[in-house]
């Protein structure tokens, strides 16, 4: 057992949203299955949320603790996830990035009160650099994200290559990156197309000022995945970064995967349908907690995968005022037996997992292209906003492990995205599932799911590195000591 005083206490500070707080929680399970006591700062609702996976936390005898801080928000605020979109909405989240600045001063007394050792903070809360700084311990930033999509977004802010084109719609090349990346202005968030002064592009410009400040960062990836551009983030970039998943393969036994389903149906019943269905027969369609379709999107969406003849698993976002009469007349009907639809959250990594499961239609968040990829599943993209027209092509271009379906506007939330046909659906959708095509990107598919299995394995590339990590952290922590 290691010497009480010798152990690292690493405490993590997650941005309130489920999509970077379940990979924080994974990556905090990681630290604390490897000897570190963890300590996560987050608010009551947020806890309260993840209090089965903290129980089961205790139970594996981890050192895993709690912290809550007010977020200074009605309480329906302080889990963006809860919140049922609509553009007045969208216009309000200037209070929320407010709001994130507000926690700076009862985290930093809550972390004088404990004196940790490391703090791992979301990129959304850039004063944690400083706030490090002046307890000399370091601070490692999450972006929740690859290192294709941070290399993607800081070569795009460093050389504007998007400000050469003479329409929106005109195609530019990410200069410097490797691969040949080709963007157009419509996939990029509207701050930048048109050089916004909102309280969010000023957090962006503090976000990117506190990374190179801080410490370093820490990647929910791993080496053989996206090697160029974890090499390009470090030697051409500069920065000092450790890739240490995919996180959510901490989770290695099916009471620790459904729990991440949180608020899931019963897994029974899902995976009781699946064991019906032969080998890849089945695409899993989820968009992630916050992408917002509207009816006349949800209808085609239907008809699209109708149309494909293929099973299908569909996780349908469950907001509190929406009217669940978007169905195709007699959809359901149709469909009993060749589809099943969730309305809410579903254990995705047990869905994935799952050998009746052949493709995943994703919203490219990176939770979700990471647990696709572990799955060694092909992926249909469709991206709406944040980073995950990047994502998508990492996955379409680099990887070549999926085909998009068209969507070429960016829209906070989905709202406002370009209308995707049914025959854009279907055609996607029988590309990744049927034929040479199909067994082609499949192949490829597993393969990565097995490099990252060997990634997170014992002298594996991510073990390697968080191992490394450690070590450096250990050193720092003797050296401030010894002063």
């Amino acid at each position: 057992m290691e010497n009480e005083s010798n152990r690292l206490h690493i405490f993590f500070l997650p941005l309130v949203l489920q999509g970077h707080m379940i990979p924080m929680m994974d990556m905090a399970k990681t630290f604390a299955t490897s000897g570190a006591k963890v300590t996560i700062v987050t608010t009551p609702i947020c806890s309260t949320l993840f209090s089965r996976q903290i129980e089961r936390v205790h139970q594996l005898g981890l050192d895993f603790n709690i912290q809550t801080v007010k977020l200074g928000l009605p309480e329906d605020w302080e889990n963006l996830d809860a919140v049922t979109w609509s553009q007045n909405q969208v216009e309000l989240l200037d209070r929320f990035w407010k709001a994130l600045s507000l926690l700076r001063e009862p985290v930093l007394h809550i972390l004088e009160e404990h004196r940790p050792d490391c703090l791992i903070a979301d990129l959304f809360f850039p004063w944690a650099t400083d706030v490090a700084a002046q307890l000399k311990i370091p601070r490692l930033a999450f972006g929740g994200t690859s290192f294709f999509a941070m290399c993607t977004m800081r070569v795009i802010a460093l050389h504007q290559p998007h400000k050469r084109v003479s329409s929106e719609s005109e195609t530019f090349i990410v200069p410097h990156l490797p691969g040949e990346i080709k963007l157009t202005k419509t996939q990029l968030p509207e701050y930048l197309r048109q050089e916004l002064d909102t309280d969010f592009s000023n957090l962006a410009k503090e976000i990117v000022e506190s990374e190179l400040k801080g410490y370093g960062s820490i990647f929910n990836s791993f080496y053989e995945l996206e090697k160029d551009y974890a090499d390009y983030y470090r030697n051409v970039l500069g920065r000092k970064a450790w890739h240490i998943g995919p996180v959510s393969l901490c989770n290695r036994d099916t009471v620790d995967k459904a729990l991440r389903g949180m608020e899931a149906i019963s897994q029974h019943e899902c995976l009781k349908w699946l064991d019906s269905k032969k080998p890849n027969s089945v695409i899993y369609a989820c968009f992630g907690s916050l992408t917002k379709f509207s009816p006349e999107q949800l209808v085609e969406l239907a008809k699209g995968l109708e149309a494909s003849r293929q099973d299908f698993i569909w996780i349908v976002r469950k907001d509190k005022n929406e009217e669940q009469d978007w169905l195709p007349d007699g959809f359901e009907e149709r469909m009993d037996g060749k589809g099943l639809i969730i309305r809410g959250w579903a254990p995705q990594v047990l869905i994935l997992d799952h050998e009746s499961v052949g493709g995943f239609m994703t919203h490219c968040g990176w939770n979700s292209i990471m647990e696709g990829v572990c799955a060694g599943v092909p992926m249909v993209t469709w991206p709406m906003f944040a980073e995950q027209f990047y994502n998508e092509k990492l996955v379409t271009q680099v990887l070549q492990i999926g085909i998009g379906v068209g969507s070429k506007q960016y829209a906070d939330f989905g709202i406002g995205a370009d209308f995707v046909s049914r025959d854009d659906i279907e055609v996607a959708v029988r590309r990744i599932m049927a034929g040479a095509e199909a067994e082609e990107m499949r192949r490829r598919a597993k393969k990565l799911g097995e490099m990252a299995r060997k990634a997170v394995g014992e002298g594996g590339s991510s073990d390697s590195d968080l191992t490394s990590l450690i070590e450096e952290l250990r050193q720092h922590k003797a050296a401030r000591e010894s002063r």
